[in-house]
């Protein structure tokens, strides 16, 4: 079985794992309070050239997301976000479990426009109805494509004007600010967000993510939440050593910028054999539309994501390429398909 799934199903690079190893032995103070996890923040703001940030290593994505908007948000406000956004599709309500409700927008392609916060906002006008505190989105978004840095700092804008939050999830965040279409850089993320996270799960760490909040006004008592929502992780040096190696040199942007890479030659195969795409995606997931019967065939022996129900007997599916795909993969999947 040839895996494109997703790109945390295998383990961690291997870089990874011979510090994990060469530290294994050593004594620590826990709950990210060690010189591993110091070093890995201090490299962290450096890249974001920042140091008026405060970064928070995570175990997941699920908990920084469920974590950071419980924290940034009052009991009567509520969360913005793209229909097919992350903690609306794939969290199993962990947000709403904390007593935030997420108000679902439209998008053909992922994407939040301001114009949806304007009347987001005007429909939401009084306190018989939540208060619409925060915008939620994801760079790349949950279908691959990316905010260019004008969509950004129009969105914050935005945001400024309706006294809202906004706040990135950066689960891909390696493949966006890497794909040929992008013109964002770490700072950008700073600079035209509230509060954004840089993923490790799926970019080669075992697991890790690292919360950058900017706005002064997120970062207090922030460390309690993180306890009381489950995240504060006993042996948290084991994630500082995975930013430590992957940001002491270019690292975690080299693999990022392979598996987009990977993804264009699937994409071009794909276009060759005269097959069309769900949406236009620069990064390192894909969404081809193939026959259902081709479908049912190419399950046999490749594991991916159907991404919708079968209509007019075509199927989108979910390609996602990593670090650990190969040539041969590629290869194996377009002559599958001629």
């Amino acid at each position: 079985m040839i895996f494109f799934r997703s790109d945390y199903s295998s383990g961690a690079h291997p870089r990874i794992l011979e510090a994990l190893s060469k530290t294994n032995y050593e004594h620590s103070d826990g709950y990210f309070m060690d010189a591993h996890c110091f070093h890995a923040i201090e490299l962290l703001k450096k890249k974001i050239g920042r140091d008026d940030v405060d970064i928070h290593l995570t175990v997941g994505g699920t908990i920084t997301n469920l974590t950071a908007i419980c924290a940034f948000l009052r009991p009567h406000q509520a969360a913005v976000s793209a229909a097919s956004g992350h903690i609306c599709m794939h969290e199993t309500g962990s947000v709403e479990a904390t007593g935030h409700k997420i108000i679902h927008l439209p998008s053909t392609d992922g994407k939040v426009r301001p114009e949806q916060i304007d009347e987001t906002v005007i429909f939401h006008e009084d306190e018989h109805m939540v208060q619409p505190k925060l915008l939620y989105i994801s760079q790349p978004t949950e279908i691959g494509t990316i905010y260019k840095k004008a969509e950004l700092a129009a969105l914050k804008a935005k945001c400024e004007e309706h006294g809202m939050y906004l706040y990135i999830d950066g689960a891909r965040l390696a493949t966006a600010l890497t794909c040929d279409e992008c013109d964002v850089t770490l700072s950008d993320m700073a600079k035209y967000s509230d509060a954004f996270y840089i993923g490790g799960t799926k970019n080669a760490f075992l697991f890790g993510e690292a919360l950058v909040i900017v706005n002064p006004a997120l970062k207090e008592d922030f460390r309690f939440i993180i306890k009381q929502r489950g995240g504060m992780f006993a042996k948290g040096r084991l994630i500082g050593i995975q930013f430590e190696e992957m940001f002491k040199d270019e690292l975690y942007f080299e693999i990022g910028r392979g598996s987009n890479e990977k993804a264009a030659k699937l994409r071009e195969g794909i276009k060759a054999a005269g097959y069309k795409f769900m949406v236009d995606s620069p990064t390192n997931q894909i969404f081809p539309i193939f026959p259902e019967e081709m479908v049912q065939r190419l399950e046999k022996d490749f594991f991916f994501y159907r991404w919708a129900a079968p209509k007019d007997g075509m199927t989108p599916i979910r390609l996602v390429t990593s670090w650990v795909t190969t040539d041969e993969d590629i290869k194996a999947f377009l002559d599958a398909i001629k």
